[in-house]
């Protein structure tokens, strides 16, 4: 099934890059650069053969473990349906949050957030080896009865429907963003400022952010990216530049422990504090808001 969806969302994704390039265009909103949006088709060709070549693996796994070691079966089909989603959803969401706090699979995700531009061509930007690992984190759903076709589709559709939130062209939506994804906590998630930092990882409920503490709202400015910005458009550097990073922090002469955290341990660790993860950015800056000022005596006159 989720393969006829790629006849389906593959002219309509090319009519709204269209739509929202000449928008921009014609507002002088620079939304687009050449380099970039080739970089994002580019990267989306290579994630969509790694995701041709594990599709049938996928199937395999998901389907055996349904067949033989299902804890249940829900026979009702909308209840079905509706159950499929929301545990893919969910397991969607750890497989992005393990992505964005273990470097060994950041090293994988890192070249979708590498843009320094957001737009919906952004959302090509695969995670190219991400379908090596991809159907391990969604096990759960085999084991609740459902099917690798049934778990595919319901992703597939949820991939469509993530592209539409990879826009800065609408806003907030009112009660609809207590619920689901929208633009407005996508770019957040899409942010380098310290407050958005690995935040909003939900696909398409945002109740799994807000159940679990990894929710941010947007109260200023994004600047998207990476915390330290990708300087080319070369595929095999995009693709590589932080496996690179880990393989230079592993030659480092520190311990084994050291060096396994530079590897699994959250991106940023470093053993002498030279980088800095998320967290501790986020300390940095609240250490530094909390700071008196001083106020010259003459300023007073």
């Amino acid at each position: 099934m989720s393969e006829y969806l790629v006849y389906i969302t593959t002219p309509l994704y090319a009519v709204f890059i269209l739509g929202e390039l000449l928008y921009s265009h014609f507002h002088h909103l620079r939304l687009y650069s050449g380099k970039d949006f080739f970089t994002n088709l580019g990267l989306g060709i290579l994630g969509a053969c790694f995701d041709f070549l594990m599709i049938g693996v996928c199937f395999g796994v998901l389907n055996y473990i349904a067949a033989n070691y299902a804890l249940i079966h829900i026979q009702n089909p909308v209840l079905r349906w509706v159950g499929v989603f929301l545990i893919q959803d969910f397991c969607f969401y750890w497989l992005h949050r393990v992505e964005h706090y273990c470097r060994f699979f950041w090293a994988v995700h890192a070249n979708h957030h590498s843009s320094n531009l957001f737009n919906l061509s952004v959302a090509l930007r695969s995670s190219v080896l991400q379908p090596l690992y991809r159907y391990m984190f969604f096990l759960p759903c085999g084991l609740l009865g459902f099917t690798g076709q049934e778990v595919m589709f319901i992703y597939a559709v949820n991939q469509a429907y993530a592209f539409f939130v990879h826009t800065k062209l609408v806003g907030k939506l009112g009660w609809y963003e207590q619920i689901f994804v929208t633009p407005s906590h996508h770019r957040v998630h899409h942010g380098s400022n310290p407050q958005y930092l690995d935040k909003n990882m939900g696909q398409v409920l945002i109740i799994w952010d807000k159940i679990f503490g990894t929710y941010a709202e947007e109260n200023e400015e994004v600047e998207f990216g990476l915390t330290t910005k990708l300087d080319t458009f070369f595929l095999p550097r995009v693709v590589m530049g932080e496996w690179s990073k880990i393989w230079a922090d592993v030659k480092k002469p520190v311990s084994l422990k050291d060096k396994l955290m530079y590897v699994f341990g959250p991106p940023g660790w470093s053993h002498d504090g030279s980088t800095l993860t998320s967290a501790q950015m986020r300390q940095q800056m609240d250490a530094k808001s909390l700071q008196p000022v001083n106020i010259k005596e003459e300023q007073l006159l």
